[in-house]
Parts: structure tokens; sequence; C-alpha cells
């Protein structure tokens, strides 16, 4: 069921339904009751709701609005509500017409979320993968599109969504708490693409082959040439349809600065095509623009097993680079010194000492009395007494 299916049955609005499955509010009173006994419908292997549940359900709701018993309220506001719940579904069935139908626009991603966030990543009983599996086909077709629309190369647009799902299947927890998945993978995405690191990688210094289609080429060169902040500022309002302080959350930027970035790419692309002044006719282009390119991503199983290797890969480099790092620490411990050696200081030129002088030959005295002394050793205490001649 659908977050708009369950608020329909339930009596409540999508948002609602929204807050309590991400966990910002909790169901209690009697919404609560008729939630758990909806689930518990569900839970019971019964399938479908039946309509009597339904009716008792939205009964059970509307009591507590009106403030009367259970029947009496169900009888007094139950065409209002009934209408309500129509017109809820209608809006549904017409927005899973519009993603059936604009599946190659680039503004299918914000009707796809709704999708998202309801079918794919609701139910219980879910594996992780399938999960992940739903989201990138939901996804992942519309975002390279997108991606192609804000870089103007194929294989980055392809490449960006890729790693985009790889960082979401690595932290995958998060993502799947996220009220947003695909705002996630959108940023990530995006901030990839135009991360400025890019042009210095050999195989996108060369451009590629322009779309075959001449306003697709003109409208592509046109975005080509806005500053990186102003196109995906572009791309969010005017392609993917978010409102302003969406597209400032996104962007990371304050919603005047937004609006200021907003206006001076939509003045800039109506200087060069006077004819996409108007917004609706832009956002049009941009759909037909991005449609005209024939972009596949690569499987879900293929991103999820490349993301696991590359996770491997880093872990172990992680591990290898800590093992180094380690057995270079013990090596210098074992070698290092344990006590101060002071250096020895370099030579220097002493000034000032006289020179030393080299004995001469010896007089005739001096011969004598070193004869005699040779002469006369003696050994023992006495050779050290003098003797007077």
């Amino acid at each position: 069921m659908t977050q708009a299916q369950l608020a329909a049955r339930v009596g409540v609005s999508r948002e609602t339904v929204r807050a309590w499955e991400t966990g910002r509010t909790t169901p209690r009173g009697r919404k609560g009751e008729a939630y758990a006994r909806l689930l518990d419908a569900l839970a019971g292997g019964e399938g479908d709701v039946t309509a009597r549940q339904a009716a008792e359900a939205g009964s059970l709701v509307r009591s507590t609005e009106a403030g009367g018993g259970p029947s009496g309220a169900a009888q007094q506001d139950g065409p209002p509500v009934a209408e309500k719940a129509a017109g809820k579904k209608a809006a549904d069935e017409t927005a899973v017409g519009e993603t059936a139908v604009g599946e190659t626009a680039v503004g299918e991603t914000a009707v796809e979320e709704e999708a998202v966030t309801g079918e794919a990543t609701g139910p219980a009983g879910l594996t992780p993968a399938q999960a992940f599996d739903a989201l990138y086909a939901f996804c992942a077709p519309a975002l390279v599109r997108q991606t192609y629309l804000l870089t103007g190369r194929r294989d980055l647009a392809r490449e960006s969504v890729e790693r985009a799902f790889q960082r979401a299947w690595e932290h995958w927890p998060e993502v799947a708490r996220d009220p947003d998945p695909a705002g996630w993978v959108r940023a990530a995405a995006y901030e990839y693409a135009l991360s400025p690191w890019q042009r210095f990688r050999l195989r996108h210094r060369h451009p590629e082959p322009p779309p075959a289609d001449p306003s697709a080429r003109v409208l592509l060169s046109v975005l080509r040439r806005l500053p990186p902040p102003h196109r995906r500022t572009l791309l969010l309002y005017d392609g993917v349809g978010l409102n302003l302080p969406e597209t400032a959350a996104e962007t990371e930027a304050t919603t005047p600065a937004t609006a200021n970035r907003l206006l001076r790419a939509r003045e800039a692309v109506a200087a060069r095509l006077p004819e996409l002044a108007d917004p609706g006719e832009l956002h049009r282009k941009l759909g037909e623009a991005a449609s005209a390119e024939q972009l596949r991503a690569a499987g879900a199983p293929a991103v999820r097993t490349g993301s696991e290797r590359r996770a491997r890969f880093w872990t172990r480099a992680a591990i290898a680079f800590t093992v180094a790092l380690i057995g270079t620490t013990a090596l210098t411990l074992r070698t290092a010194p344990t006590r101060y050696e002071p250096p020895v200081p370099a030579g220097e030129t002493v000034r000032g000492v006289p020179p030393r002088v080299a004995p001469g030959a010896l007089s005739d005295e001096e011969l004598r009395l070193r004869a005699a002394l040779r002469e006369e050793w003696r050994s023992g205490p006495d050779r050290l007494v003098p003797l007077a001649r």
C-alpha cells in the first residue's frame, strides 16, 4: 500500500502517515488505534483490507474529530470524508499516470520519490538489497538524464549516478531512515558530477559528441555556460520541480541566495533563447533535451557488488597502511638510542697560543748525564733517591 492509500483508509493526511513511518511522531488515541487495527489486519494474512474494516477505521477517526460516537460521527461526516478519500485516490492515480507517461522527463523524480518512499521502502519484509534495487529502479534512469543536463557528458553522468548509489549502499541504514532517500542520492550524484577535480581527468578534457537535435544542442551549450551553482539551481527548480525552500536546502544555500541564482540563470537562458523565457516552456524543453539521449544506467546488482568490492578494497588498504605504520613504529623504537649522546663538535682553530718548539741537540754535559743515568740504573725504591755529584 502507498502512503496515500494508507492515509485514505485510516482517515488522516499523507503527511501524517509519513511522519508516523519516519518516526517524527507517534500515533496516539483513536487514530493510533485505527492505524494499529489496519496493520493487524494486514499482518494477519488477510491481504487487502475489506471495505468494512476501512469504514470502521475511518468512522473511528471521524468520531474523534467530531467529538461524538463512532457510528453517529460516521453517518454525519461520511460523505465529505469519502469525497476527500476519493479525491486523494484520484490524485494518486494521476501521479502514477504522470510517472508512467513522463518516464523520460526530467521532472519524473519528484513523482517517483513519493512512490519510492511509500512503496519501495515501506512494506515490511523487504531485504536491504531489495529495497535498494527498488530505489535504484525508480530513480536511476531519471537521475542519469538530469546529471547529463548538468554536465553535458554521458560517461560522467553514468559514473556520477553509480558512485552516488554506491555511497548510498555503503550508508544504507542512514539512507533507509532518511525521509527523502531519492533526494539523498540526487544530492550525492550532483556533488560528484560538479566536483572541480573532474577537470583534471584525462578523459574529461576532450569534449563529447553533441546531441543530434539542434535545439537540444543549443540548450545544452547555454546550460554549460552557466556557473555550476546557477545551473544546479535551475535544474532542480525548473527541471525536477522542487520548490524554492527544497532547492535551497539541497544546494546548501539560503532561500534569497537561491532565488537570486534562479533569476540570474533564467535571465542568462532567456538572453540566448528568448523562446524559453516562460518557465513552463523551459521545463518542457529540459524534459525533451533529457529524453533525446538514450542513456542507460547499470544494473542495480552490479552497482551493489561494485560498492562492496570498493569497500573491501579500501578496508584492506587501510589495514595494510595500519600494519605498515605499526611496523615502522616498532622498528624505530627498536633501533633508536636509549640515552642521549651529545654530538662531537667540529674542530676549531685556536689562536694566541705560541707554537710548539722541537727539542734541539744535547750538549756534552747532558750527554754525560744521560750516560751516567743509564749505567747506574737501579731497581726498587732506591732508584728514586737523588745522588749528589
